[in-house]
C-alpha cells in the first residue's frame, strides 16, 4: 500500500489532523483517493523515544514492529522548496538534528490559527550516548524568509509565524537561519496526545516548583514538590503559564518535565518487557505524529537504545527575556550567546551545549 504524504499546505490548515472527534476515512474533495484510517498507522514521538531504550530481544521485537509499520507512517514534505544554497552546511558527520514541532489542539486557550505552540531542536550526538533537546520559545523575534508563494515573510516576526505562512518548509528555513544549524529531520506531534500516553503508562511523577491552581476547569491545584499525575492532570500541568512571572518560559519547563517523566516511566516501568502493556502504550499513542520522508524509525530506535531520561538534557535557546516590538509581546533572543551556543551544536560539542544551555 503506498504511504500517504502531506504537502506543506496540508500542515498550514488548522483543522487538518485534529486529534479531537472522529477522523474521516475519505478526503472531502470529489474524486480524491481514499484516506487510510489513521489509527495504528502512526507512532507518536514518545513511542519512538520509548523504543530507543529497548535492549536485547526487546529491541528485536520492537524493531520487527517498527519495520512492519514503516511504510504506513504519515510523511510530510518537510524540505519541499527549501533552497539548498540558503541552508547551513552539514555538521559533524554522524550527529543529527531533528526539529520537533508541537501543537496542542485541545488547549482551552487555543482560539484557532495554525501557528505551532512548541519548537524543539533535538541534537543527537555522533556517539548516540545522550540527547540535547533545545526549546525555542514560540514568540522569539527572528527573521522569517519569504514564503514559497511570495505572499508572506521576508521580514522579522515571531518564529512560529513561519509555520502559518509557509508550513513546515518555511519553519525549516526560519529555524536554520536563526540557529545556523542544519535540520536533518522533522517530526510533528500533537501534545493533546499526552493524556492517552500517560494513562497507558499508569501515570507519571512530576516535581512542581510551587503550589498553584490551574486557570482552566476543573481548576486543579498542583502542590509544590513531587506528585503523581494521571494523563488529564499532566496535560493540564503542561499548559500552565499565567500563574508564573516568566509566563511562557514556565510552560516550556512544564512540557520538558512531562516529556522527561514519560521517557523515564516508559524505560523503567517494565512496559517494554511486557508485550501486552507495550501494545496498549503504542495503541494509545498512535494518532499524533508525522515525520519527514527520510526519517527511519527502525534506525533511530537501534541507534538510540542507550538514551534515557537521565542522559537527556533539556535547555532553552538563549534569550534576553521578553519585551515589546510595536504592539506585539515577544521573546528577545540573546544573539551573542545564541551564536556561541549553536556553534557548539554544529561542532557536536556536548559538554559545551550542556554548560552553555545552563547559563
Amino acid at each position: 500500500m503506498p504511504r500517504r504524504e502531506h504537502t506543506a499546505e496540508s500542515w498550514t490548515d488548522p483543522t487538518y489532523g485534529a486529534a479531537s472527534g472522529p477522523q474521516p476515512t475519505e478526503d472531502p474533495s470529489p474524486g480524491a483517493a481514499p484516506r487510510r484510517p489513521r489509527r495504528w498507522r502512526r507512532i507518536v514521538l514518545f513511542s519512538l523515544l520509548a523504543l530507543m531504550v529497548l535492549g536485547g530481544s526487546g529491541l528485536v521485537a520492537g524493531g520487527l514492529y517498527l519495520r512492519s509499520v514503516e511504510s504506513g507512517i504519515d510523511r510530510v514534505d518537510a524540505f519541499d522548496g527549501v533552497p539548498e544554497e540558503s541552508r547551513p552546511q552539514a555538521g559533524v558527520d554522524g550527529a543529527m538534528n531533528i526539529m520537533i514541532l508541537g501543537s496542542d489542539s485541545r488547549d482551552p486557550e487555543k482560539t484557532g490559527g495554525s501557528r505551532t505552540d512548541t519548537i524543539i531542536l533535538a541534537h543527537l550526538p555522533k556517539d548516540r550516548k545522550s540527547a540535547q533537546l533545545i526549546s525555542i520559545p514560540r514568540d522569539t523575534w527572528v527573521s522569517v524568509p519569504k514564503s514559497q508563494d511570495g505572499n508572506n515573510g521576508g521580514r522579522d516576526a515571531k518564529v512560529n509565524a513561519a509555520y502559518a505562512w509557509g508550513g513546515v518548509p518555511l519553519m525549516v528555513q526560519t529555524v536554520e537561519k536563526f540557529t545556523g544549524v542544519r535540520v536533518d529531520h522533522v517530526a510533528l506531534i500533537d501534545f493533546a496526545g499526552f493524556k492517552e500516553i500517560i494513562d497507558a503508562l499508569g501515570g507519571v511523577e512530576i516535581n512542581s516548583e510551587k503550589s498553584f491552581t490551574s486557570i482552566h476547569e476543573p481548576f486543579r491545584t498542583f502542590r509544590k514538590g513531587p506528585q503523581q499525575l494521571d494523563g488529564e492532570a499532566a496535560l493540564d500541568y503542561s499548559r500552565q503559564r499565567k500563574q508564573f512571572a516568566d509566563g511562557d518560559f514556565a510552560r516550556i519547563r512544564h512540557q520538558q518535565q512531562v516529556i522527561r517523566a514519560i521517557i523515564d516511566k516508559a524505560s523503567s516501568g517494565g512496559i517494554l518487557a511486557n508485550p501486552g502493556k507495550l501494545n496498549s502504550f503504542l495503541k494509545a499513542t498512535s494518532s499524533s505524529v508525522s515525520v519527514d520522508k527520510e526519517l527511519s524509525l527502525f534506525d533511530m530506535a537501534t541507534q538510540m537504545r542507550g538514551v534515557r531520561g537521565g542522559n537527556m538534557t533539556f535547555v532553552t535557546s538563549p534569550t534576553k527575556g521578553t519585551g515589546r516590538i510595536g504592539s506585539e509581546s515577544v521573546v528577545l533572543a540573546d544573539n551573542a550567546r545564541a551564536k556561541t551556543f549553536y556553534d557548539a551544536v554544529r561542532r557536536d560539542s556536548v559538554g559545551e551545549i550542556v554548560s552553555l544551555g545552563k547559563k
